[in-house]
Order: C-alpha cells, then sequence, then structure tokens
C-alpha cells in the first residue's frame, strides 16, 4: 500500500495507522473509517497519458488509487471497465437531453459488488485468511463467493431469508457454506460479526471494511475515463447501506485532488421507499434513525445502514440531492430500461433510472441535463420480481389461430 497514509474516523475525524483494523478504537463499531491516501505522491506518478498507455481493461488499472500492494496476488475473474452505453430512446423517456447506463452486471457475478469484493479477497490473501465472511441479501454474498474461489479461499455467507433463490443459488455453485438466517438483513449482519469475531474469519462486510469502498470508487474512475474526463451533469446512484454512492463520490472526488478532471458532478443518491433511512437523515441532519425495511428491491433494502453518514456526506459535498422511488415505480423502470436501451435491471439497479425520472419530474434535474446512470446489477438476480415486471408471455395453439390477433393487439401488423 505504497500510498495510503492511514484511516480517518467519519466520525471523531481521528486518523489511525492501517493496522487499527476496521473501525475506529475510540467510537467502536459505529467508528467507520475511511482510506486516507498520498495525493501528492499519487500525482507524480498517475496522469491521463499514464492511463492511456495501460492495456488492462479493468479496475486494477487504478491500482495508485486503491489500497492494496504493488505486487499483491489479484483474482483472476475480469472486474470492472463495464459498458458505459449512450441509451437516446430512455433519454427521450426520462426527459433529459443525454443519459449513459453503466451496466455493471457485466462484471464477473453481475453486480457492481464484484469491485468490492475483489479488494477483499485479496486483503483476506494479504492478512492469510483462509476463510472470507459477509452478510448480504444477495449480490455481495454472491460477489465474495465467487472472488473467493477464484483465488482458492473459502467463504462463508450469512443472507437473510428473503434472499433471491437465483442469488443464493449462486453461491452454493461457487462453493460457499451458505447460512440462512431467519430473520432480516439486520439478524444477519450480526450473526456475521459475532462470527468473525470468534473464528477470525476475514471480515468483507462493506459496512464497517474500510478497504471495500475504494473498490466500488473504481465505477467512480471509470465514467469519469470513459467520457473523455468530461464528468456528466448528474450521476443517478441506488443507496442501501450507503457505501457505493460514497464510493462512487470519492472517485470523482480523488479525480479532481489529481488534476484528471476539472469539474464533478452532482450525485443524486435514490433509495427506496420502504427502505429510506439515509434519505431521512440527509434532510433531517439528524442522527440516522433505523427503520424497518421493505422494498422489492433486495439488494438495498437496508433498515440500519453502516455508511449513512459517508453518503449524507458525499451527496452533500457533491452538490446533489436525495430522492425516494415506490416500489411500483421501480418495477416500471425495468421495464422501460431493458425496452429502451435493451440493458436488464435488477431492482436495486432500476432505482437508479426511477430516481432519475422523478428527479426531471419534479425540476431537480434539469431536461437539458446529461446524466448517468449506475445500473449495479443484473436482472436475472432476481427473476420473480423481473416477471411481476415484465408480464407473461401469449399461449396460442400449434395452429397459430390466435395469432393474428394478438400481433393486431400489439401493433405488429395492420
Amino acid at each position: 500500500m505504497n500510498f495510503v497514509e492511514g484511516l480517518q474516523c467519519v466520525f471523531c475525524g481521528a486518523v489511525h495507522p492501517v493496522r487499527v483494523g476496521n473501525t475506529c478504537p475510540g467510537c467502536g463499531i459505529t467508528g467507520i473509517l475511511d482510506v486516507r491516501y498520498d495525493y501528492a505522491a499519487i500525482r507524480r506518478v498517475l496522469s491521463r497519458r499514464v492511463l492511456k498507455r495501460r492495456v488492462e481493461q479493468s479496475h486494477w488499472r487504478y491500482r495508485e488509487l486503491l489500497p492494496i500492494r504493488a505486487n499483491a496476488a489479484i483474482p483472476t475473474l475480469s472486474v470492472g471497465w463495464t459498458p458505459l452505453t449512450p441509451a437516446p430512446g430512455l433519454a427521450r423517456h426520462l426527459g433529459v437531453a443525454s443519459v449513459f447506463l453503466k451496466d455493471e452486471g457485466r462484471n464477473a457475478t453481475g453486480s457492481l459488488k464484484d469491485r468490492a469484493s475483489s479488494i477483499g479477497a485479496v486483503k483476506a490473501r494479504e492478512k492469510r485468511r483462509d476463510i472470507i465472511a459477509c452478510a448480504s441479501t444477495g449480490n455481495a454474498a454472491s460477489s465474495c463467493a465467487g472472488m473467493a474461489a477464484s483465488m482458492g479461499l473459502r467463504s462463508v455467507i450469512f443472507v437473510p431469508e428473503r434472499a433471491p433463490e437465483p442469488k443464493v443459488t449462486q453461491l452454493l455453485i461457487f462453493g460457499a457454506t451458505v447460512l440462512r438466517v431467519r430473520g432480516s438483513y439486520e439478524d444477519a449482519f450480526q450473526l456475521c460479526q459475532r462470527s468473525c469475531e470468534r473464528w477470525g474469519w476475514y471480515n468483507r462486510n462493506s459496512g464497517i471494511n474500510p478497504y471495500l469502498v475504494e473498490g466500488k470508487k473504481t465505477a467512480g474512475l471509470e465514467i469519469a475515463e470513459q467520457l473523455g474526463w468530461e464528468p456528466p451533469e448528474w450521476v443517478a446512484v441506488s443507496v442501501g447501506d450507503g457505501c457505493t454512492v460514497a464510493g462512487v463520490w470519492k472517485g470523482f472526488r480523488e479525480l479532481r485532488v489529481l488534476g484528471l478532471i476539472s469539474r464533478t458532478p452532482r450525485i443524486l443518491a435514490v433509495q427506496a421507499a420502504g427502505a429510506a433511512p439515509i434519505t431521512t437523515a440527509f434532510f433531517s441532519g439528524e442522527p440516522l434513525q433505523p427503520v424497518e425495511a421493505s422494498t422489492l428491491a433486495d439488494s438495498i433494502a437496508v433498515g440500519v445502514p453502516r455508511n449513512w453518514k459517508k453518503a449524507v456526506a458525499a451527496v452533500r459535498e457533491s452538490g446533489g440531492t436525495m430522492i425516494n422511488v415506490e416500489d411500483e415505480a421501480i418495477l416500471e423502470a425495468m421495464r422501460y430500461t431493458g425496452r429502451l436501451a435493451g440493458i436488464f435491471a435488477e431492482p436495486a439497479a432500476a432505482t437508479a433510472v426511477a430516481g432519475l425520472q422523478r428527479a426531471v419530474t419534479e425540476g431537480i434535474v434539469s431536461r437539458r441535463a446529461n446524466a448517468v446512470a449506475l445500473v449495479t446489477g443484473n436482472g436475472l438476480k432476481d427473476v420473480q420480481s423481473a416477471r411481476a415486471a415484465a408480464g407473461r408471455p401469449f399461449d396460442i395453439a400449434p395452429d397459430g389461430s390466435a395469432l393474428e390477433e394478438i400481433l393486431r393487439q400489439r401493433k405488429l401488423i395492420p
């Protein structure tokens, strides 16, 4: 970790050496830490020209901004440099000048969480831990298990009983020991925490592990580079625990500090209405109050988000705002994102698009604006919700007797 200076508590501000562990000793489990870098030293070795010469199209191209050693062994699976796809039809539907979709479903296990889990696997190997564990509603779990498998590590995964079956199946395929907890995500999280402490497993939970946010920030680094170092006016990000939005913003902020971009985008942080404690804290200015999460967007159904303070600070610093969307709007966004852009978003991913639409309708985002929506996971990870969004096929007889009528209803023939 040639460029890491230390870890700073986002609550008390104390700076600690990297050996301190995952949380601030003075603040305890709530003392979330942030990785600090020597940006002056990084500026001397990292430039647009240097990045242009790099042939590696993955998030490892930003090694200087990651908390890993220069000679660290990395997963063999492809992570990062996901497509940034223009979607003119979707832009017209949303009412903005242009919109790009950052399709994180193209990562190795199908979600943005691979960015964080790849860092977690590297750190577990660095600390000579053979077992890595996490609690998750699905995506973090499957990415953790996949990255662990690619590096010869074992994984123990705690999931709440509502975790979608496709995600649980993916875990089992990767060889994880899957423990389905009869309770909420918070119950699974607490049990995972106690287990890691008792048996010395590497704790991949991004809610308290400061290094995992560093992987997520590479999505922001890529957006800027893929747009020719001209960031959009807005970046829409769905929010559960708060790690992703905090990481994405940190990526843009670091690029500005390094002089690689001249301006930063505003962040539109979007929560599901049934799981929106961070939005409440953002607007009230008060400490976060836990809620009982209730939303079909399982990946962001977090009632007790650990990284809420990082998330709130990130949105405010960007000059952006937060917004909530109902589950029906999320399902609708799944439909029109697929039909107008050809990208299959899971509910949590479509939440960002739904939030962008609402922000345009309410005049928060200008109709002349250009924007990026972060599509955090592939829709195949939650087929049940996808079925609810998509509707059903038409059943017809082999002789095609009802075919013409159906085609006329769909306006496919005159």
